[in-house]
């Protein structure tokens, strides 16, 4: 393991060799990376950081356990550096899957095999620290060391120094609508590598295989799938373009002293005012970009007038004294509850009451966790006050066993086998 540990630490190293070499050096173009992308140490990274975002099977059905013991992870990680680096690997078709979104609609998410994973990560590895060197510090979304709290805070900021008129913009499917010219195009800037640049066409174009639909898909020729692992980037890459042309010395930062917060495809704009001068420059960029806004969506806010800001789960609101208030959004407590429905219900309590505070405790904690800058404490109570009349109503509908067991007190007998409290953590 100490051997292992210091494979990793010579990857980190390299990336901060990368990403000095690209800050102090703004035109210069790396064109010699692809063999670093199958050393060993990089694949052996890779292949701990897929394994640690664990994930459904691509269209092979292959598992990471699979892999473990049928082929075994070295020979898995050799046969993919012989592959790539006598030049036969080929990316596999992306199982395609649909999330529902809280609105009705459907968010397409895309599945590679755990082989293309594990490669896009050693070129994640690889390309990024290059390309976080030209990145803006407006931007927080899928970024080393960077978080939607940190985008939060950052509004919050902006707020309490006057700026509470909010341009809040929505782009209409981002991820599916990016065209694949301007990512290669946007990567070229900095990458002249062939073979990296090659491979990542290669993703991009990798055929899409709906669920009842042909094994061999149908070639992707727009967009850059949402699963991948690689294709965060490749949006930031890309919308990076957006925070440039905002702080550029003639830009809307300087000419109207506008504000942008983003995090990958959404973001706010923030100001004393937002006039026609400034929505004008987020629609030019934007459309220069091949993306469009959803104008459904997208409004105008103006935070001293009693309006709130949706903004990565939190509604974000001024009160009495122009004190910032934050809470869990309506849609997040939405959520929540469709997924406390799901775990504590009739079929799952027949098993047991400690399997289902087993499975739901990471579930609150997690929440409770990306919610913690929230000062609303009724809204703790009330959810816990849910979940507990949620076992008592099904533990009555299920059987008297149960009934029996809860005959203490319901809160009693949770609290006493371990559930989780939202509001008294």
């Amino acid at each position: 393991m100490p051997r292992l540990t210091q494979g990793f630490e010579k990857v980190r190293n390299f990336q901060r060799k990368l990403y000095v070499k690209a800050k102090q050096e703004k035109n210069f173009k790396f064109y010699s990376l692809f063999d670093k992308i199958y050393r060993k140490d990089v694949l052996q990274y890779a292949w701990r950081q897929c394994r640690a975002n664990k994930g459904a099977p691509g269209v092979d059905g292959q598992t990471f356990k699979t892999i473990e013991d049928a082929i075994g992870v070295e020979t898995f990680l050799a046969e993919i550096a012989a592959e790539l680096s006598n030049g036969t690997y080929r990316p596999q078709p992306v199982r395609r899957v649909y999330i529902p979104k809280p609105d009705g609609r459907q968010r397409p998410l895309g599945i590679p095999v755990i082989k293309d994973r594990v490669v896009q990560m050693a070129c994640l590895i690889i390309i990024q620290p290059v390309f976080e060197a030209d990145f803006q510090d407006c931007s927080y979304g899928f970024r080393p060391k960077r978080s939607a709290h940190q985008a939060i805070n950052a509004i919050i900021s902006h707020v309490k120094q006057g700026f509470t008129a909010v341009y809040d913009a929505d782009l209409s499917q981002c991820f599916d609508n990016i065209s694949h010219q301007l990512i290669m195009d946007t990567l070229s800037e900095r990458i002249v590598d062939g073979k990296i640049l090659r491979l990542i066409k290669g993703w991009l174009t990798a055929p899409i295989v709906e669920t009842g639909g042909p094994r061999q898909g149908k070639k992707n020729r727009v967009g850059t799938p949402q699963g991948g692992v690689i294709s965060p980037l490749l949006a930031n890459i890309v919308l990076n373009k957006l925070d440039t042309a905002w702080y550029r010395p003639d830009g809307p930062r300087a000419k109207y002293n506008a504000r942008l917060v983003r995090y990958a495809d959404d973001f706010v704009v923030l100001a004393r005012y937002i006039g026609q001068p400034i929505r004008d420059e987020i629609e030019n960029i934007i459309s220069s970009l091949g993306l469009q806004l959803n104008g459904k969506k997208t409004r105008i806010l103006n935070l001293s007038a009693s309006d709130t800001l949706n903004f990565l789960g939190y509604n974000i609101k001024l009160g009495s004294g122009k004190r910032t208030y934050l809470k869990p959004g309506d849609k997040a407590i939405s959520r929540l509850r469709q997924r406390i429905r799901e775990i504590i219900s009739r079929k799952r309590l027949y098993h047991g009451i400690d399997g289902i505070i087993n499975d739901i405790n990471p579930v609150l904690r997690g929440w409770k966790q990306y919610f913690h800058l929230s000062n609303v404490n009724r809204i703790y109570w009330n959810l816990d006050f849910y979940i507990t009349a949620r076992f008592y109503r099904v533990g009555r509908k299920t059987s008297q066993r149960l009934s029996k067991i809860f005959k203490p007190g319901v809160f009693a007998t949770l609290k006493r086998k371990g559930l989780y409290s939202l509001a008294l953590d």
